[in-house]
């Protein structure tokens, strides 16, 4: 079964950084695409970056790019988002998504596992 278990959330200032952490388990992910994706209070939940575990091929919205880092450590089977020069209007609750065949990364539809997100607050 696999498991996503997210960390790293919490409150910054704006112009902060925080490192959010997704740890997998329950499969060898090495074919995986990994994804975060955010959801504010009363908006949809929204794209922010995904990785092909193999190759490395990232993407991002465009919203997050230049700011936003998305990478994997293979040896501890976790995603990681470095986030810097954080902005209000990334508070959300940060969610990491998992799935073996993902056609458009940017689509939730496409990601069967989710973990259990992690609150972001970047005050003004």
């Amino acid at each position: 079964q696999v498991q996503l278990v997210e960390s790293g959330g919490g409150l910054v200032q704006a112009g902060g950084s925080l490192r959010l952490s997704c740890a997998a388990s329950g499969r060898t992910f090495s074919s995986y695409v990994m994804g975060w994706f955010r959801q504010a209070p009363g908006q949809k939940r929204e794209f922010v970056a995904a990785i092909r575990w193999s190759g490395g091929s990232t993407y991002y919205a465009d919203s997050v790019k230049g700011r936003f880092t998305i990478s994997r450590d293979n040896a501890k089977n976790t995603v990681y988002l470095q986030m810097n020069s954080l902005k209000p209007e990334d508070t959300a609750v940060y969610y990491c998504a998992a799935d073996l065949i993902v056609g458009v990364v940017a689509a939730t539809y496409e990601y069967d596992y989710w973990g259990q997100g992690t609150q972001v607050t970047v005050s003004s």
